[in-house]
């Protein structure tokens, strides 16, 4: 029975190592939970007085920047339409002065025509005599 007391006396080691293992494996799962809720709230700690403030500039930083963008858009839009009424207007003018500049002028061009045609057809008659006379 040597033989099987010894089988026996080392089972039994085993099953004491191997329970002594099982509670090293669940002190250190509890250790990793430990540590794992430390540094959680460690972030979240960190979040709070860190994160948080910074984020709140940068959305009041961002939402000054939304409101200068609108301005500038509305004032962009302003301006563009005073332009564009202005460019209106000027080609209105332009349109204006070049009609009334037509109308004047077409009366003295008629005169010069006129008289260029008088000029021409009183030139015409005193050559014609001369020609008879010959």
């Amino acid at each position: 029975m040597s033989g099987l007391g010894t089988t026996n006396l080392l089972l039994g080691i085993m099953a004491a190592v191997s329970v002594l293992e099982a509670l090293l494996l669940i002190g250190v799962g509890i250790a990793g939970v430990m540590i794992y809720r430390r540094v959680m709230d460690l972030i979240a700690g960190l979040e709070t007085r860190q994160v948080a403030p910074a984020m709140a500039k940068v959305n009041a930083i961002l939402e000054d920047v939304k409101g200068v963008t609108s301005k500038v858009r509305e004032e962009t839009e302003r301006v563009d339409q005073a332009i564009r009424t202005t460019m209106d207007r000027v080609d209105d003018t332009a349109d204006r002065v070049r009609s009334n500049v037509r109308a004047k002028t077409s009366r003295i061009v008629g005169f010069v025509r006129g008289a260029r045609v008088a000029l021409e057809s009183i030139l015409r008659m005193s050559h014609q005599p001369h020609e008879s006379q010959t």
